[in-house]
This record gives C-alpha cells, sequence and structure tokens, in this order.
C-alpha cells in the first residue's frame, strides 16, 4: 500500500472517530461534529466552534460569515467545500451553545483530545488562516499581541504559512469600518496566496 493510501486510510479512520465522538454530551443541541478534512489540503481554516446555523446544516461557513470569508480569499463555495483544497478544523468540533453576548467558548477538551491527532494528518498545510482569539492562543501562542487587532496589524510577522484573521461575521462590521487597512494591506496578499496554492 502506497503511503498515499495510507494518509487517506488514517484520515478516514480518524475522521469516522471525530464523527462519532461524544465527549460533550451536555451540549444544548448535542453533540454534532463539523470538520472538513482531507491529507492533501493545502490550506486550513482555524476557527472558533460551529455556531447554531451551522449546527442544524451541518456544512461549516454556510452562512453570511462563510460568504465574507470566500470573498476575502477569492473563492467561490465548490472550490472552498472542496475538501483536497481546504481542511477546515475549528478549536471546537460542536456548538458549544449560546452566552449573554454570543456563543459560548468553544470547549477545551475538544482540542485537547484531538487537535494535535488530527493535524498530524494533514502534512500538505501551506497557509493557516486563523480566525479568532481561541484559534490564534493555540496556534500563535505567546507570539500573538495583546489584542486581537494588533496581532491581525502585525500579520506580515506570521506570513505566508500562517495569517491571523478577524471573524467574518455581520457582528463585526463596526471593526472593519475602524480599520480600514484591512482590506487594503492583508485581503489582496491572501487572495494572491490562495490563487497559487489551489486555482
Amino acid at each position: 500500500m502506497t503511503t498515499n493510501a495510507i494518509q487517506t486510510n488514517d484520515v478516514s479512520a480518524v475522521l469516522a472517530n471525530v464523527r462519532a465522538c461524544e465527549l460533550c454530551t451536555n451540549l444544548p443541541l448535542g453533540p454534532n461534529p463539523i470538520v472538513q478534512l482531507n491529507h492533501n489540503a493545502k490550506i486550513l481554516i482555524a476557527g472558533q466552534a460551529p455556531g447554531r446555523i451551522t449546527h442544524q446544516k451541518g456544512i461549516p461557513f454556510d452562512d453570511p460569515s462563510g460568504e465574507r470569508l470566500r470573498d476575502w480569499m477569492g473563492i467561490d463555495r465548490n472550490t472552498f467545500y472542496n475538501d483536497t483544497n481546504i481542511a477546515i478544523l475549528p478549536m471546537a468540533f460542536c456548538y458549544p451553545g449560546t452566552g449573554k453576548s454570543g456563543d459560548l467558548p468553544p470547549p477545551k477538551i475538544c482540542a485537547q483530545h484531538w487537535r494535535e491527532q488530527v493535524l498530524t494528518l494533514l502534512p500538505n498545510i501551506e497557509l493557516t488562516l486563523v480566525i479568532g482569539q481561541y484559534a490564534l492562543d493555540w496556534h500563535l501562542g505567546n507570539q500573538r499581541s495583546r489584542t486581537l487587532t494588533e496581532t491581525v496589524k502585525q500579520w506580515q510577522n506570521h506570513w505566508p504559512t500562517v495569517l491571523p484573521l478577524p471573524h467574518p461575521s455581520p457582528r463585526n462590521n463596526y471593526w472593519f469600518k475602524q480599520n480600514p487597512w484591512f482590506p487594503e494591506d492583508v485581503l489582496p496578499a491572501l487572495k494572491k496566496r490562495v490563487k497559487m496554492l489551489i486555482c
């Protein structure tokens, strides 16, 4: 059996285990792990956790946030949902529920149990898009700045293999209005890099 076939089998086995995961049986809508994985993927989207809409649909980023993210990347839905192009691995695989100011933080147990194991099955990743503070904490650690805005402003410190991003949610529209440098400086570089990797 070739190495490529072994990797495919490994991903399939882990993916089956992920989708059967019940580490968090106390979640308000129950476990429903949502990821997109293929060992050939060259781009990894490391987000927070599925929202309520994603939980219901079973499709990551199939909402206004996803539309904006695809626009940032300069790709269409078919390219985005082709797992040989893009892996989607949030910090928690299931919807964590809602708190007073939005969705609750991703439960730590998910990343502790799964993240290292799954990332080892993605050897071809050349660009990781890190979205939101919990993903930034995990992927950048002490390399991140005090605030998300400062971290994103210093994006070139991590480029071209990692790009810290704000969440593309419409809830962040005020942030985008306050930071016009983001679409001017960051997005052209992102589109160019994505096109080079998968288009």
